[in-house]
């Protein structure tokens, strides 16, 4: 990757255009100021024409040569991407799990369309898929028309145009006091959409609804208006006063420590509050908690569940790739159902379900094979166990000395 990444640094040096517009700028203001001294004496025509040709000629020869720079920048960029990222053929399936279920796909489509806001081309959308349902691909000596009828993928969403409107008007209020908060760091719509659903938000254990009140103490207490003697610690605590009663009874602490930060006025950088007032991420935060809630509330993930799976399947596509070619070398086949046959790196944030891998066969923990906790409290699969107990006969744990039966094992729920 380092050739790649000195083609990127060169690019991000020489593939700019602002060093352009700055020399086209200066050749326009010299013929702009040429045309003003001809305007102004028309007998200085002459001269002034003649004392414009070669600045303008270098101004001109200048642009040319920044534009070949940027283009040999992109020209060696996009070949070292091509070296290093060779056309290979995608992985493929026998068993494609969405071939006979399009109306799932469309649906996933339709949703991630209305999270993002393209309300147009969603109902667009979701009209043509209904109107034209896909036809399943054939599969086992089906053709697609007996395949659709079996598992009645019909329509993209189970749902009628109020309900895709409800939706739709849903995540186009989320999108209004998202724009409030983001860009005009305007709190009073997320606050009053925490204050209506506070019941719910309270039941979710969630503490939205508070760390948008606390943005708001910091806001009013780091505003200083000149024509206001209010303003500031002042306005903070008259906010205070009236707010935060109504979370005295979860959150005394942080309300007393917020109240505490008044004696700390003159002096908030050198304070032990500094990290509370001066957070610039704290904007982000609360606009990230918000969706987070926002769409909890219509019993959705935070994140479009069809971003998730592109990335996750971007991220594992150079191994599968590299596998479906292994496998093609050695003639292998892979027989694995519902499961993939080699482990796929995933960030953090994509792992949503802990999975059990017995240390002893190596293999993943099914429904059928699930982990089980011997007396000394190891853990190995279901399978396992039957091997080295030997159908139900005492056994000894294969990581330490202990000896067990298998009525003793106890089955484990991750």
């Amino acid at each position: 990757m380092e050739p790649l990444r000195l083609e990127q640094d060169k690019l991000d040096k020489k593939g700019s255009l602002s060093k352009t517009i700055d020399h086209v700028q200066k050749t326009i203001d010299l013929l702009v100021a040429a045309r003003q001294a001809i305007a102004a004496d028309a007998s200085a025509r002459g001269p002034t024409l003649a004392k414009l040709k070669r600045p303008v000629k270098a101004s001109l020869d200048q642009v040319n040569s920044d534009i070949k720079d940027i283009y040999s920048a992109h020209k060696d960029y996009s070949k070292a991407l091509d070296k290093k990222f060779k056309p290979q053929a995608m992985p493929t399936s026998q068993h494609d799990a969405l071939a006979s279920q399009p109306a799932l796909t469309n649906r996933a489509i339709a949703m991630h369309l209305l999270r993002e806001g393209q309300f147009n081309v969603a109902q667009t959308f979701i009209a043509e898929a209904n109107a034209n349902p896909n036809t399943a691909a054939t599969r086992d000596g089906q053709d697609g028309d007996s395949l659709m009828k079996d598992n009645n993928p019909t329509h993209i969403y189970d749902m009628d145009r109020d309900s895709a409107g409800a939706l739709q008007s849903s995540f186009a209020h989320m999108y209004l006091v998202l724009d409030a908060l983001r860009n005009d760091h305007n709190l009073n719509p997320a606050i009053d959409w925490a204050r209506q659903h506070s019941h719910q938000l309270d039941l979710r254990g969630s503490n939205l609804e508070f760390d948008l009140c606390r943005l708001r103490f910091v806001e009013l207490y780091t505003q200083h208006n000149p024509d206001d003697p209010m303003s500031g610690p002042l306005r903070a605590l008259e906010y205070a006063r009236h707010t935060f009663p109504n979370f005295s009874a979860r959150y005394m602490r942080e309300t007393s420590s917020l109240l505490g930060s008044l004696a700390f006025a003159p002096a908030l950088t050198s304070s032990p509050y500094k990290s509370v007032f001066f957070n610039h991420d704290a904007w982000e935060h609360a606009a990230s908690s918000f969706i987070r809630e926002f769409c909890a509330m219509l019993g959705l993930s935070e994140k479009s569940p069809l971003y998730t799976a592109a990335t996750a399947g971007a991220i594992a596509l150079p191994v599968l790739e590299k596998l479906e070619r292994v496998m093609g070398e050695v003639g292998g086949q892979w027989t694995s159902v519902n499961e993939l046959p080699v482990e796929i790196p995933l960030p953090h944030s994509y792992l949503f379900h802990s999975i059990f891998v017995c240390p002893v066969s190596k293999e993943q923990g099914t429904d059928a094979n699930p982990p089980m906790m011997l007396p000394c409290g190891h853990v190995i699969a279901k399978e396992s166990l039957e091997k080295i107990s030997r159908g139900n006969k005492r056994f000894k744990c294969p990581y330490c000395p202990v000896e067990g039966h298998p009525k003793e094992a106890r089955k484990v729920f991750l």
